[in-house]
């Protein structure tokens, strides 16, 4: 194998897969990328079980062949070396040499016959929309997803179409994170709960353009294909909450704030939460709701802080304490000015929604507050 390839072209590749590489596993060859060559295309792929990246670029190929080699040092090597041509060679000794201007290094290759392959995903429903939509609706719910092991179906995100519309739902037991997309094409209806990790690095793949990224699902298996970029990940067995039944369709109180106001007044406040003093602590931002106004406030051994906001409200005056962060979490993935924020009792969970449409919905449980 002999090839020869501009290091832009090949550290992107090697970024896109290096996230598929297994660690801390029994089986070396997972540690490794696969390099294959077909014509004038290289082919790089990882897989550690349970989420498989390949992704192709076009290069100089003088003779084919395939290899497998150490990701981490291989990737660190192209990383470090300058921008310009590289050349890759595996030599007679099964030795993987990289050149490059003055420089030269041999990496030991493992056979690439030992390699896994990809599962190979008889796809029962597919979509397709724009990698910009896809990779924004992921970022804004993402977040939301649990780190829990205790209740795997939350480690990830549902994929829901319904009545030609793309839902993406995320919970992890505090807080509910909904982005809603209608479909250029009509399809079947279809779910699958698509693990965090798989999510997190699609969306490092994805790109901001109009160029279209292909889903599609079978019983047990999901796969992500872009242009020169494809990825495989196994779908999370069980069944996902019902998201529809928890999300409050009425409200007690609400408030219409400006989106920014809002987000810096909890940044602000948080300081005081997050106290340094009782850094094991958590203090919840207490937010009293009267007639025109918000008064935001939180109090522990660090000190005290508290901002008022004026906002249009209705219904009840209201006091109700809440996480931070979730609060935060919520209204950084929100790119619009004004926002409905709705409440039930002190109680009952806390919807973040549009003023204009229904895109997207974010539930967050409130805190208990103790009694002064």
């Amino acid at each position: 194998m002999k090839i020869i390839c501009y290091k832009d072209k090949i550290l992107k590749a090697i970024n896109s897969v290096t996230k598929g590489v297994a660690s801390k596993t029994p089986m070396p060859i997972l540690e490794g990328i696969l390099i294959q060559t077909n014509d004038n295309k290289i082919k790089l792929t990882t897989y550690d079980l349970e989420i498989g990246i390949e992704y192709i670029i076009d290069s100089e190929v003088e003779e084919q062949g395939s290899t497998v080699v150490n990701a981490f040092m291989f990737s660190e090597i192209i990383r470090k070396l300058p921008d310009t041509e590289i050349k890759i060679t595996l030599n007679e000794q099964n030795l993987l040499e990289i050149e490059c201007e003055g420089a030269l290094y041999k990496l030991a290759t493992m056979n690439p016959d030992e390699f896994p392959e990809l599962p190979k995903i008889e796809i029962e429903n597919s979509i397709e929309l724009e990698q910009n939509t896809l990779k924004n609706m992921i970022r804004k719910t993402i977040f939301a997803v649990s780190n829990e092991d205790t209740r795997p179906i939350f480690t990830g995100s549902l994929f829901e179409v319904k009545d030609n519309q793309l839902n993406i739902v995320s919970i992890d037991g505090f807080r509910l994170a909904l982005r809603k997309k209608y479909l250029d094409k009509n399809t079947s209806d279809f779910s699958a709960v698509i693990p965090g990790k798989t999510l997190n690095e699609v969306n490092k793949i994805l790109t901001d353009s109009f160029e279209l990224v292909k889903i599609g699902v079978s019983k047990n298996q999901a796969l992500f294909q872009m242009d020169n970029c494809k990825v495989v990940t196994r779908i999370i067995d069980g069944e996902f909450l019902n998201y529809k039944n928890v999300i409050p369709e009425n409200w007690e109180t609400r408030i219409k704030v400006d989106k920014n106001n809002i987000q810096d007044s909890f940044e602000r406040i948080s300081l005081i939460s997050s106290s340094a003093i009782e850094k094991e602590k958590k203090y919840p931002v207490k937010v009293n709701v009267g007639v025109g106004n918000v008064l935001i406030s939180c109090t522990n051994q660090t000190g005290q802080a508290k901002e008022e906001l004026f906002v249009s409200t209705e219904g009840k005056s209201l006091e109700v304490g809440f996480n931070p962060k979730y609060f935060l979490d919520s209204l950084k993935a929100i790119d619009e000015e004004e926002v409905y924020i709705q409440f039930g009792s002190n109680i009952s969970p806390c919807i973040i929604k549009s003023t204009e449409n229904d895109n997207y919905v974010y539930m967050i449980l409130p805190i208990r507050l103790k009694e002064d």
